[in-house]
């Protein structure tokens, strides 16, 4: 019996997407439930599964191809094979997050862990994964270490980019080719850089700054964390304080977490927050909903489910859509200070930058404090100069004295 697969339902207000890459070819073995191909949206990568046991007979498109809901993808001979181990392992391997939220600390080892597009990469030359040195979070191989391994003598003898043997009075020396590669965007690279440009084409974006004193937080943190993650299973991180801290400093100055549509204002009243995601696809925004309703263990809890979920590349549209307010966090980089772009139709985001050491006055005498810049970009149309600043010191203050989160004052 011969099954037909086809392109899945697609996410709501998506038309089509490109076929990133097969996992198995003509004649392969295949078990049921094993991901056979990536499809890539604007925002999310599916995965088709096989329906059943058999062998993959046809490859009816090819990678690169568009596609739309109920195309054929490929046919199926239904039978009792069975796909190898190795196949099995390959496709519950997933793309590799750094969490921009400082959350995602509940990961488990296993293999080596990779995107869509290093599994790809790795495919074009008949690569393993293993054979690569990772560098990403947990040693997890990205695009960059596939490249740099390509680059490199371990590779092959000599492969474009390389060093080359080259005569010099008897003597071989190294030489270098200049080298160029040109790629095209993927569709979440392509979507990220229109909505970005939207958003300064259609916004009349400031940013504000303000810096915050962490010490009552991080001593906090420090005196419970460990009690906190035995009691309830999951770290307590940064994020939550500041989600909590936003929450309560959107409830004084809902303007911040209002919209434009149009030439009305749109109030809300509900919070629900994007937490910025940097993955090896590009940036991400999922949203928790209702932060205000959450304490801060199903706050902590919330953010590493739907950590996983990028993690494996299940995240679903509706998971990245509706958000009021975002929250983005280049310290986990290195970042002293930015401005951020409002993740429309949202009117405003906060910047968390670095935690350094700094020298403060205090009572008249010069300390080392743990501070950290922070930066409030709004859309000017709605908000104004006086609610923008209010907003980021009522922030500020929630967090220095981190008591008030208790007591919402």
């Amino acid at each position: 019996m011969t099954i037909e697969i086809k392109v899945p339902q697609l996410p709501e207000s998506v038309s089509d997407a490109t076929l990133v890459a097969w996992h198995r070819k003509v004649g392969d073995a295949v078990a049921r439930d094993e991901n056979l191909v990536d499809l890539e949206t604007d925002k999310v990568v599916l995965e088709v599964p096989a329906p059943a046991n058999g062998v993959l007979q046809e490859i009816m498109i090819k990678d690169g191809a568009t596609v739309v809901a109920g195309d054929v993808l490929a046919i199926l001979v239904e039978g009792d094979a069975k796909a190898p181990a190795a196949a099995a392992a390959a496709s519950s391997s997933a793309v590799a997050v750094e969490i921009v939220a400082d959350a995602s600390g509940n990961e488990e080892s296993g293999p080596v862990k990779t995107s869509p597009a290093v599994r790809r990469l790795l495919e074009e030359h008949d690569l393993d994964a293993t054979m690569v040195t990772g560098t990403g979070k947990d040693g997890r191989v990205t695009k960059a270490d596939v490249m740099s391994f390509l680059k490199s003598d371990d590779s092959s003898d000599v492969t474009p980019g390389d060093s080359k043997p080259v005569a010099d009075g008897g003597e071989q020396v190294l030489a270098l080719e200049r080298t160029e590669q040109r790629v095209p965007m993927t569709r979440l690279r392509a979507r990220i850089a229109e909505r970005l440009l939207d958003a300064q084409h259609t916004a009349a974006m400031l940013t504000t700054f303000n810096e915050v004193d962490l010490t009552e937080v991080m001593a906090l943190r420090n005196r419970y964390k460990d009690q906190f993650e035995k009691q309830h299973g999951v770290r307590l991180g940064f994020m939550s304080f500041f989600a909590k801290a936003v929450t309560e400093a959107l409830k004084k100055f809902p303007v911040v977490n209002a919209s434009v549509e149009g030439t009305d204002v749109i109030y809300h009243n509900y919070y629900d927050i994007g937490i910025a995601v940097s993955t090896e696809r590009g940036l991400m925004v999922p949203v928790l909903r209702d932060v205000d309703q959450m304490g801060f263990a199903e706050f902590e809890a919330e953010l590493g489910a739907i950590a996983k979920k990028a993690q494996e590349g299940s995240i679903g549209m509706e998971e990245l859509t509706g958000g009021t307010f975002t929250i983005t966090n280049g310290g986990v980089f290195g970042s002293m200070m930015s401005t951020p772009i409002l993740n429309q139709p949202q009117s405003a985001i906060l910047g968390m930058h670095t935690i350094q050491q700094r020298p403060m006055v205090i009572d008249g005498e010069i300390v080392a404090r743990p501070m950290m810049y922070v930066a409030l970009t709004y859309d000017h149309r709605i908000i104004d100069g006086k609610d923008s600043v209010q907003f980021l010191v009522a922030v500020k203050q929630l967090l220095e004295d981190p008591s008030r989160l208790l007591l919402q004052i």
